[in-house]
Formats: structure tokens, sequence, C-alpha cells
């Protein structure tokens, strides 16, 4: 392994540590020391990839949004429906928060008003329902009487909600709950001509994901998680 390899390793592993300190104790109470010890690496180390605590966070919300970003790809590659482009998505993201340390933790700084985060993700899910909701209209699969804008609340106001209650209950974030928000919120929505095709349960595009599970060391914890 170069140097270079090694750094960027490292780098790896301290977002990790961070984005499980950050989740348990919160950006206030988070300490660069618990990170460092999370991580099994002196502070001085932690220091030579990061300045200062707001950069950890940063680092964290970057690599979540990284993360999103690569599984919306994925799920959106299948030539299928814009709807169920946007239900798989929804599945996707929801793994993604069940089983990744980094998204969740990112997602939850992004929320934090103890700190000005640099990426809004409530606002970036709004524009990708809304953006795949267009085009389901421009496809003819909604209902004529269905408004754009009230459907967007609507998925985006629910899912999000599921998030609030995963804290508290892991169910909110599986499968079982997605699909049956999306059996309900489809037979309401779409027409009958595109309903027998959807699949409110996903197309099972989570397969894709490579996603594991590894407590963070130099030696076994994988450069990504999910592929670019």
């Amino acid at each position: 392994m170069t140097k270079q390899e090694r750094g960027l390793r490292t780098r790896q592993v301290l977002i990790r540590s961070a984005a499980e300190v950050f989740e348990q104790r919160g950006y206030v109470q988070t300490r660069l020391a618990d990170i460092s010890s999370q991580a099994g690496m002196s502070t001085g180390a932690l220091h030579f990839h990061f300045p200062n605590k707001a950069a950890v966070a940063d680092a964290v919300e970057a690599a979540a949004a990284e993360a999103l970003h690569r599984s919306a790809r994925v799920a959106g590659r299948s030539p299928v429906n814009a709807l169920q482009t946007l239900t798989d998505i929804s599945h996707v993201f929801a793994f993604l928060l069940s089983h990744d340390v980094v998204v969740r933790a990112g997602v939850q700084l992004a929320c934090d008003t103890a700190r000005s985060p640099s990426l809004n993700f409530h606002q970036k899910w709004w524009n990708c329902v809304s953006r795949l909701l267009l085009q389901a209209a421009d496809e003819g699969s909604l209902a004529d009487d269905v408004s754009l804008h009230d459907l967007t609340a609507v998925v985006v106001g629910a899912t999000t909600g599921f998030l609030s209650l995963h804290r508290d209950n892991a169910e909110w974030l599986t499968r079982r709950s997605l699909t049956g928000f999306w059996r309900l919120l489809l037979a309401r929505v779409a027409t009958p001509q595109v309903l027998g095709s959807l699949a409110p349960e996903g197309t099972g595009v989570t397969n894709t994901l490579p996603l594991v599970p590894c407590r963070p060391t130099l030696e076994t914890c994988p450069q990504s998680g999910l592929p670019r």
C-alpha cells in the first residue's frame, strides 16, 4: 500500500469513526478525542487530516451525500418508468439509512441546528422527488386529478417522517413499511394502465449495493461500500 493509499484509508476510517460518535453523542457533545479514540488513533493523526470538529462533520456529511447520490444513480439505471424509479430510490435510501452509519450520521448532522450544515438533504430530496414526479406526469403515469406539488409534499413528508420515527423503532425504515406506503399511494395516484406494472416493494435494486458492515480498521474496512 502506497503512502497516498494509506492516507486515504486513514481518512475513511476517521470519517466512519466520527459518524459513529456523532450518531451516539450528537455534534455538540462530540470531542475530537472521542473520534480519534473510536478510530484507535492519536488526536495528532486526526488533526493531520482535519483541522477541527466542523471539518470532520463536513466530511461525514459529504460522504453521506456521495453515497446517496451513487445509490440513486444505481436505482435509476433500470429502464423503468419514473414512478418505479422513485419507489426504488426510496427503498435504496431506506436500506442505506438502516445499514450505513455514515449516511445516518450525515443526515443527522445536516439537520442539527447547533451547526451550519453545508448541505440541505431535505431540499435535495424534495428536488429529486419533484423531478421524478414531473417526469411521471410527462409519461402519462399519473391520474389527471393529481397535484404534483401535493404529491411531492406527501412523498417527502412521509419518507422523512419514517426517518424520524426510525430513531425509536427500526421497523419504520424496513422494506415492509415502505412497501405498505407505496402500495396505498400508487393505487391512488397512478393510472390503471401503469399501476399493474409497478412494484411497490421495489425491483430488488438494493441487491446491487454491496454494502459490507464493518468495524473501521485500517486493515479491513473497505474503501467504499457502494459502487461508483
